[in-house]
């Protein structure tokens, strides 16, 4: 059973950047699952996807978060990791990682692909 596990701090200031790591267990980040997301949800609004890493390393965005938006990995920790610069209170949500099985990169963007979701963190952005 693939088990994910986001980290990382619950506050962050503004115009700094959030950074969020999420640790993969039961799966391989470079094999199986084929992908792996970031996905958040601020309050009272719904999901938003904002970017995925392939297990061959190529990585997909949000064309409304692409400018701020860093997804990378380590394949020697089986993490992934998500960096999003010059932050606004705007970017607070619960932010979860998740990952897809589907064979096409096509739906990346698909909320409902994702078949593994870790439990999420709460990021503030306050100062």
């Amino acid at each position: 059973q693939v088990q994910l596990q986001e980290s990382g701090p619950g506050l962050v200031k503004p115009s700094q950047t959030l950074s969020l790591t999420c640790t993969v267990s039961g799966g391989s980040i470079t094999t199986r699952p084929t992908a792996w997301a970031w996905i958040r949800q601020p309050p009272g609004t719904g999901l938003e996807w904002m970017g995925a890493i392939h297990n061959d390393g190529s990585t997909y965005y949000s064309p409304s978060l692409k400018s701020r938006t860093s997804i990378s990995r380590d394949t020697s920790k089986n993490q992934f990791s998500l960096q999003l610069s010059s932050v606004t209170p705007e970017d607070t949500a619960v932010y979860y990682c998740a990952a897809t099985t589907m064979a096409s990169t096509d739906n990346l963007a698909h909320q409902n692909e994702y078949r593994y979701w870790g439990q999420g963190t709460q990021v503030t952005v306050s100062s």
